[in-house]
């Protein structure tokens, strides 16, 4: 039973930042691994993370 709970809370973090990164514009396939096998310590790093249009602007501009 515990082996069960376990698999269906990797799968639903992984489901969440595959969700979080299509909204990001990031990979959606690596963060729904990262969420699988990481669960809630991959969270934090695709909420903070800037979004891939601001991010890709603010290389090409050269602003901080």
């Amino acid at each position: 039973m515990g082996v069960v709970v376990i698999i269906l809370v990797s799968i639903l973090f992984g489901v969440l930042l595959y969700y979080l990164a299509g909204r990001k514009g990031y990979n959606k396939q690596f963060w729904f691994i990262m969420g699988f096998f990481f669960g809630p310590f991959a969270l934090p790093f695709i909420i903070l993370g800037k979004r891939k249009e601001q991010h890709e602007k603010q290389s090409t501009t050269g602003e901080n």
